[in-house]
């Protein structure tokens, strides 16, 4: 297994690189084809976000056990205006940009674990997790 692996996330590119390195260590930890495929769209869900809503972030790609099971940690962070309601922007078909508003209501069903910390003036950060099965 590797160690964790920090991307900044700056322009499309880089969620295309965000992209790749999740599908990569998914396939390390054992994940299935599904369960890969989850993750990777739940991790360019979010570094979209990042891109699209704070002009940029970061992510930290970890894998972690849990004393029985591998699995996948991505932290999502950015220092971008932050979520004023949480609850709201939870809510599938909410969105300010225009979109479905499925990114983190989408991004949290195709995980097992979802964290979501937003200050507004300050950032937010998103931790999702995804074990293998």
């Amino acid at each position: 297994m590797t160690s964790a692996v920090e991307l900044v996330i700056a322009g499309n590119s880089d969620v295309v690189i965000v992209r790749q390195q999740v599908r990569n260590s998914a396939q390390q930890v054992g994940l299935s084809l599904v369960d890969q495929t989850k993750v990777v769209t739940a991790a360019s869900e979010l570094a979209r976000n990042a891109l699209m809503y704070a002009g940029g972030g970061q992510v930290r790609i970890e894998v972690v056990n849990n004393g029985v099971r591998d699995g996948l940690r991505l932290d999502f962070t950015d220092e971008g205006p932050g979520i004023p309601d949480l609850d709201l922007a939870l809510t599938d078909g909410w969105s300010t940009g225009g979109g479905l508003g499925l990114g983190l209501s989408g991004s949290r069903r195709l995980v097992d674990e979802f964290d979501l910390e937003s200050r507004t003036g300050e950032g937010t950060r998103v931790t999702v997790i995804k074990w293998a099965r």
